[in-house]
């Protein structure tokens, strides 16, 4: 038995042995956290109000709702608390006399209790129910009501299905939208700086993000999303990798009794989708059938690339290309889902999902290159394509136990993602594509990902204010590329990659939660990481096998006046993903190639950071500072060979430490106007580690700030009418060779609302004062200088439409399920080997790219 079959084992049964052992009692993790304003000319006296709150529908405490004390008279606030982890609320040194109490949260119904106070009274008011705030109109259409922003003690929440700009869009608009998240034209998403965040969907992992975020998060359609979540600093339980964080994308569910079906649909001068979604349950049973796609077309880029070698260099060269591109492709995600209901307290879900990524792009690429003693002008035409295919089927066992808060859990996962990813091109001697055949080069390139997770957790409170969690998890990863170069002029290339990665973990956390409304969260997290790797040739990877002991520390604090304050440390490491580690050639473009680097090994940061929210009636401010340092970076590495070819490899080269804030708010006007927006703002120092000649030849260092913002409006109107506005603006990104600079994007859209909320209608656009807008990209280093110049076009209309039928009613009690989370792998990047396609970039032209999917985990 080896030693990641070993660790298994231990923390299994470590899981197994708590369950046996640990005594239950009332207890919970924290919730949102929100408290009324209070006066300052309180009355103290010696009387106390205690109670507890409770879920009129299941039963449950409401954990961190608000209780305020009210002088009925003048209508003003006098104290208040917050009830704890067990629904308990405690107001203490109250003078005697008439007071209103007012019990709130947010998803349920304000409750107002009027009471009578003596002078020595010590009054316990027992079970106290809390209605949730749902509205039901002719039994079929549900609304909710929530704000747009939710802080939660260990996350940041935002409600996605308010934003109407977004409809017709995908994943990517939305995420735009969201405090501290910063989302690239390519759609790679970087949290305060950091793009090595881990993307979950419904709190699980799937290879169709493991192939490319930015392509993933285009196949899931903005109408879809419920939420997104932004987890800053995860505690124990989560997987060790995802050094900036993790974001967890909630998609619209359906948690009630008999059936209906969803039909949205939306066409636009850039991009059609339809999407029809389905659910029926009765009794104890339910199922879900959805399925929705999108079309892109009519995608243009231009672009224009200058490289050159420094002054004095032995072999002088300069390098011109001009390129114009159009792409179009087609996406699709199905999901059948099951789940049953055993009893009350047990629970067992399934499901099956199928996503479906389809791209195509037409390029051409002019260059001129001039050398002391020679000119060359060529054409380059390029068609790439870039399909996969991803199955994803889980089976989830969940059982409460006879204490709240005492749960057990068993996990599973299999996932596989198959990638294509193609190039064909010809090149002609001139520089318009008239002139004689020179070549022909076909690159192919097919891969796949597959994952197969099994995860057990437990948790069980302990005395009345504490709660241990406890658990293991293994994660066997299989990755495989073959890839096959042919060409007239230049040599053939035949090569593949067999990658094995297993993960085997054990956490402990342990959660306190003080009578003066403190909350202390703190855990360890050990991960043990076995890697075998063959290249072509059966050319073993020297990469050694790794373990690494992850701790953290959330702590919080509820003062008055509507405060929190947090305060929090964490250790992350992140495992490279196949676009890194793939030795395939990107070499469509043959003056600007990419190839990977199957060598590297992990990152590991440690973060700190310090954030506080106040609220009171309709304003909401969040203001949060992080400092991060990372060793061991895996920086891009562009160094120049023979002819003047810029050649992009990774390395672990870099030490890069990230000092930022965050400032983000709200504001609610006349109960029909919401205004809001934030600043995120960090510096960056990014240096070079690396010895010998290899770092003179790379740079020494780079620094510099970083800045980005949003700007909202929302107004409800009458008769169904809703209108949003939204701008945000992305400033100049630092990296060790260089930095590219901002952009900006806005829309605005209206919706309809008809037939009793269940149809709408809405027009959307964005970028509509400007078709173009242009992307600069400088590059320096001790042997040669790149700028290039991308224009995109942007401006865009939709149309969209939605309508709903069927008639549903409530359960009589809500469902808690869990599920995998693979996230700790790092993804993203600019293209590189996983083939990502810059819609118009002599710089890194499309095709050829490695394939499908990386190694990742929870």
């Amino acid at each position: 038995m080896n030693k990641f079959s070993i660790l298994l084992a231990i923390s299994f049964a470590l899981t197994a042995t708590a369950y046996a052992q640990v005594p239950g009692f009332p207890g919970g993790q924290p919730q949102p956290t929100v408290i009324p304003g209070t006066s300052d000319d309180v009355s103290k006296g010696n009387s106390k109000i205690s109670g507890v709150l409770i879920d009129s529908v299941s039963k449950q405490p409401v954990e961190f709702a608000v209780v305020g004390l009210w002088n009925p008279k003048t209508n003003q606030p006098i104290d208040g608390t917050t009830t704890d982890d067990k629904g308990k609320f405690e107001i203490k040194g109250i003078a005697a006399g008439k007071y209103q109490l007012k019990f709130s949260f947010i998803g349920y119904k304000s409750f107002d209790k009027d009471i009578e106070i003596g002078r020595r009274d010590n009054i316990d008011l027992g079970s106290v129910t809390l209605a949730p705030d749902i509205v039901q109109l002719q039994e079929v259409n549900v609304v909710g009501q929530t704000e747009l922003i939710e802080e939660r003690v260990d996350r940041l929440v935002f409600n996605a299905e308010k934003d109407v700009t977004s409809r017709g869009g995908d994943a990517t608009d939305v995420m735009r939208k969201v405090p501290m998240l910063t989302v690239d034209l390519d759609g790679n998403v970087s949290l305060r700086g950091s793009s090595n965040v881990r993307v979950l969907i419904n709190n699980k992992p799937s290879t169709i993000i493991a192939s490319s975020v930015g392509d993933a998060l285009r196949q899931i359609p903005a109408d879809m999303i419920k939420t997104v979540e932004v987890i800053t600093s995860p505690s124990a339980r989560y997987d060790a990798e995802g050094t900036g964080g993790i974001i967890n994308i909630i998609t619209k569910k359906n948690t009630l009794q008999g059936l209906t079906l969803d039909i949205n649909s939306g066409v636009g001068n850039r991009g059609a989708n339809l999407g029809l979604n389905g659910s029926y349950r009765v009794g104890k049973m339910g199922f879900t059938l959805g399925g929705f796609g999108r079309a892109n077309y009519n995608v243009k880029g231009e672009g224009e690339s200058i490289q050159r070698s420094v002054a004095g260099a032995a072999n002088p060269f300069s390098i011109q290309q001009n390129s114009s591109s159009m792409n179009q492709g087609a996406f699709g995600r199905y999901t059948l889902g099951w789940d049953y209901d055993i009893d009350k307290n047990t629970f067992l879900t399934a499901s099956v999902r199928y996503g479906t990524r389809n791209q195509f792009t037409d390029q051409n690429i002019k260059t001129l290159q001039t050398f002391p003693n020679s000119i060359n002008s060529t054409f380059r035409s390029v068609d790439s394509k870039d399909l996969s295919g991803t199955v994803d089927i889980n089976v989830d066992y969940t059982k409460t136990l006879k204490k709240p808060q005492q749960e057990l859990s068993i996990l599973t996962l299999f996932s596989r993602n198959n990638r294509t990813n193609d190039f064909d091109a010809s090149i002609h001697n001139g520089g318009f594509g008239t002139g004689s055949l020179l070549d022909r080069e076909f690159n192919r390139n097919s891969s796949y990902n597959q994952e197969s997770t099994v995860e057990i957790n437990y948790q069980s409170p302990i005395k009345k204010n504490q709660l241990v969690e406890m658990g293991g998890k293994g994660i066997m990863r299989q990755v495989k590329s073959d890839f096959n170069f042919t060409s007239q002029l230049r040599p053939d290339r035949i090569g593949s990659l067999n990658y094995d990665q297993n993960v085997g973990a054990a956490y402990f956390s342990y959660t306190l939660t003080t009578k003066n409304k403190y909350s202390f969260k703190l855990g360890t997290r050990y991960e043990y990481t076995d890697i075998s790797g063959v290249e072509q040739g059966d050319t073993r990877l020297d990469i050694p096998n790794y373990h690494n002991l992850v701790p953290s520390l959330n702590v919080s604090k509820t003062l008055k006046g509507g405060r929190t304050v947090k305060a929090a440390y964490n250790r992350r490491l992140q495992r490279p993903g196949i676009q890194f580690l793939n030795p395939n050639i990107n070499d469509a473009n043959p003056q600007n190639i990419t190839v990977g680097n199957p060598n590297l090994r992990p990152e590991l940061t440690d973060q700190f950071e310090l954030s506080t929210s106040w609220f009171k009636k309709s304003i909401y401010l969040n203001f949060s500072a992080f400092a991060r340092n990372t060793n061991n970076s895996i920086e891009n590495i562009r160094e120049t060979l023979e002819g003047g070819v810029i050649r992009t490899t990774y390395g672990n080269i870099g030490q890069k430490q990230n000092y930022g804030v965050n400032i983000f708010g709200n504001i609610t006007l006349f109960s029909i106007w919401q205004l809001g927006g934030g600043v995120d703002s960090y510096y960056a120092i990014i240096n070079n580690n690396s010895s010998g000649s290899n770092a003179a030849a790379l740079g020494a260092s780079n620094e510099g700030l970083v800045l980005s913002g949003r700007l909202f409006t929302n107004l409800t109107l009458k008769n169904g009418w809703g209108i949003q506005g939204f701008g945000f603006m992305r400033g100049r990104e630092v990296q060790l060779q260089g930095y590219q600079t901002g952009f900006g994007i806005y829309s605005l859209g209206f919706k309809k609302d008809f037939n009793e909320k269940r149809g709408s209608f809405g027009l959307s656009t964005e970028n509509f004062l400007a078709n173009t807008f242009k992307l600069r990209t400088e590059l320096s280093t001790p042997t040669f200088t790149q700028s290039s110049v991308n224009a995109l076009y942007n401006r865009g209309v939709r149309v969209n439409f939605s309508y709903k039928i069927g008639k549903m009613s409530f359960n009589d009690q809500p469902r808690r399920r869990k599920s995998i989370n693979n996230d700790d792998v790092k993804s993203g990047g600019d293209g590189g080997g996983d083939g990502a396609q810059p819609q118009a970039a002599p710089g890194g032209a499309p095709g050829g790219g490695g394939g499908g999917g990386r190694p990742r985990g929870k």
